[in-house]
Parts: C-alpha cells; sequence; structure tokens
C-alpha cells in the first residue's frame, strides 16, 4: 500500500492537481478517470480528467497509460500516437490488455479514495 499523503492545496490548477494523482499510481496498477475525478472532488468531471490526459501526452512524466475507463477499457488510445501504444505501455508496465481493455481489471484498479488520504 502507498503510504497515504495529501496533495498540494496550494495549487490550484486542475490539470496539475490530476497529474499530481497520476504519478502515484504505482506501477502494475491503474485508475479510471471517475475515481481521479471523485479523489479531487468534482464527481462529475471525469470528461475533465480525460482532457488533462489529453494533454499530458508532451509531459514525458505523467503516466497517462495508466488512466482508463471505469470498466478497464483504452477508451483514451487514439490520443497515444499509435493504435497499439497505450496497450504496450501498459504492458511494459506489467499490466495485461486483451481486446483493449485491462485483464484482472478488478485485481489492477487502483482508488485513490482508499490509497490516498483524502
Amino acid at each position: 500500500m502507498v503510504k497515504p499523503i495529501k496533495l498540494s492545496e496550494a495549487n490550484a490548477d486542475f490539470f496539475d492537481r490530476v497529474y499530481q494523482v497520476v504519478a502515484l499510481i504505482p506501477k502494475g496498477r491503474a485508475t479510471s478517470y471517475g475515481s481521479i475525478a471523485k479523489y479531487l472532488g468534482t464527481k462529475s468531471g471525469s470528461r475533465m480528467v480525460g482532457w488533462a490526459m489529453n494533454a499530458a501526452h508532451s509531459l514525458p512524466d505523467v503516466q497517462a497509460q495508466r488512466v482508463v475507463n471505469r470498466n478497464g477499457q483504452l477508451t483514451g488510445k487514439m490520443h497515444f500516437g499509435t493504435p497499439t501504444r497505450m496497450e504496450e505501455l501498459l504492458l511494459s508496465d506489467g499490466i495485461e490488455v486483451k481486446n483493449d481493455q485491462i485483464v484482472n481489471w478488478k485485481e489492477v484498479f487502483w482508488d485513490p479514495m482508499t490509497e490516498l488520504e483524502v
């Protein structure tokens, strides 16, 4: 289990707060857009988290492949340059993907609400 930490409240920029959460997702785990939004206090903000992930592709430190839809589907894969790049990155993280969906999603799922201090 990851040691609970508090995110910087001084940082008011939503995308930066999303990136702070994504940086905490351990290798071999993944989360959903909605789970990040809920953790950040914007339960209906999953689309905004998706926009943040789309904007992150020029940021080498943001592991955007670790954020998928609520069912573990690779709905953002079209933003990774090639049709298979997101899956390749997940495989390098040790996450198995079949038919554009994470295998064993319930075991791979990382919930910031339980893993991090709210």
